[in-house]
């Protein structure tokens, strides 16, 4: 899984693979152990997805305030994407880049179907929020959650370029004033 975290799919090659894997596979060993390259990498997406992208289910939870959820989605990504042991950044994000050619878009699906439950995670808190009556009404919910999702995709980018966990955690306090803005005053 880091393999493909680090590099993405295509610039994975089958060789850095069998490395990784260590004991000198050889490739009809591989081919015979995971059907293919794409095959391993949905097992890699997969195992991600159950264990790492698992910091923004908050968003969906409705005994939490819809505010509260975003700041601990944003705080538990930008702290999983920060942290030692593992390549810096967020699989999920950065998998658009994973399989960048038609060819191969299908092998990123998961990560693709990732990142849209996420966006609608984020317009689920801002439309609880309205119903709520902690934000204003008539907000329009997808442009606000859209100031969220890219800051959290930007994340990753900034992981990647060695940016550390405390500007995140003090960029989050900066991009919730957003939130704040729009509350219902009184």
């Amino acid at each position: 899984m880091f393999l493909f975290w680090q590099q993405g799919y295509e610039s994975t090659s089958l060789s850095q693979l069998k490395a990784s894997l260590g004991g000198g596979i050889s490739a009809p060993s591989f081919y015979a152990a995971f059907g293919s390259k794409e095959a391993l990498f949905r097992e890699a997406a997969q195992c991600y997805l159950d264990t790492f992208a698992r910091v923004t289910e908050c968003l969906w939870d409705e005994g939490m305030a819809p505010r509260a959820a975003i700041e601990l989605a944003l705080r538990q990504s930008a702290s999983m994407q920060s942290e030692p042991g593992h390549p810096p950044g967020c699989m999920v994000a950065l998998g658009c880049m994973s399989a960048p050619t038609a060819e191969h878009a299908a092998v990123a699906e998961p990560l693709t179907a990732s990142r849209a439950r996420t966006r609608s995670g984020f317009v689920h808190c801002v439309e609880r929020g309205m119903v709520s009556g902690e934000l204003r009404a008539g907000i329009d919910a997808y442009a606000l959650a859209a100031v969220f999702d890219s800051f959290l995709s930007g994340v990753s980018i900034q992981a990647r370029d060695g940016v550390a966990y405390a500007v995140f955690d003090a960029a989050i306090t900066q991009i919730l004033r957003v939130w704040d803005a729009n509350r219902v005053l009184g």
